[in-house]
């Protein structure tokens, strides 16, 4: 895949993405360990878990909002992991009520420009409960991809269970950083 970036600044900046319970979170940690960088947990995740009800289209586009603010002010950190992306918002949207906001396609050119690591939906599903699609997930998987390369966004797939995904993410980071 080629860069579409001319800036080597944001090759530091890296969208970990993929359908629910593929170790996004947990790659993100690891990443962020393994290279001395900052990762950025999931902003969807600690809103969904503050409220006591069933998430709207509202809290959706909140939650798209300050994942945009987090992106912003941690994307010129020196290395730096976010533990989702702004296309996985797009795909919510577009999944759960047909639309999305005209405004988040505007930004996910801006905001989005890093490289991405989609986790494949090889790890078996583990039930959380803000997980909601434990057999759509190779689906999921699709939209993302297809999303990625609308956009023009560079991606690598990560795959593997264990110790054996953490290495080939590993070695995906190394080889956008020394370029």
């Amino acid at each position: 895949m080629e860069k579409s970036m001319e800036d080597n600044s944001l090759n530091r900046v890296f969208f970990i993405t993929g359908a629910e319970s593929t170790g996004k979170s947990t790659l993100t940690e690891e990443l962020a360990k393994q290279f001395g960088g900052i990762g950025i947990p999931e902003y969807a995740r600690t809103y969904l878990e503050s409220i006591n009800r069933h998430y709207n289209y509202a809290d959706v586009e909140l939650i798209a909002h300050r994942q945009i603010e987090l992106i912003y002010q941690n994307r010129q950190n020196p290395i730096v992991f976010f533990d989702t992306c702004l296309i996985i918002l797009k795909v919510w949207f577009r999944e759960v009520y047909n639309d999305v906001p005209g405004w988040l396609e505007e930004e996910i050119p801006r905001a989005g420009q890093g490289t991405y690591l989609l986790c494949e939906p090889d790890l078996p599903w583990q039930y959380d409960p803000l997980r909601e699609n434990p057999h759509r997930r190779e689906y999921l998987s699709e939209q993302y991809e297809q999303e990625l390369n609308a956009a023009g966004f560079t991606y690598f797939r990560v795959f593997g269970k264990g110790g054996e995904r953490l290495q080939n993410a590993i070695e995906i980071v190394n080889r956008v950083i020394i370029c």
